[in-house]
């Protein structure tokens, strides 16, 4: 592996999904101004994602249709104007 393209400062940080709230503790170097209080009684950092392998598709065989912040309609609007 080449020296010095990884990078350094890896801590424990909790990664919850916001479509079905499954979180789960791991490390990353992912950076973030929220804290968690985890099951083992600590703070951790915490990064909100939308998607994780507890709700995408292809791990769980369910096809969800997952609308978040109403990007669809924010997306309709936003051509709609250039009609």
């Amino acid at each position: 592996m080449k020296k010095g393209i990884h990078p350094e400062g890896y801590r424990l940080v909790v990664f919850k999904d916001m479509s079905n709230d499954y979180s789960f503790l791991t490390r990353s170097t992912a950076a973030t101004r929220e804290t968690i209080t985890w099951e083992d009684g600590n703070e951790y950092p915490l990064v909100k994602v939308e998607i994780s392998h507890m709700s995408h598709p292809f791990y769980t065989g369910k096809s969800v249709f997952v609308d978040t912040a109403g990007r669809i309609d924010k997306f309709k609007k936003r051509y709609e104007k250039k009609k």
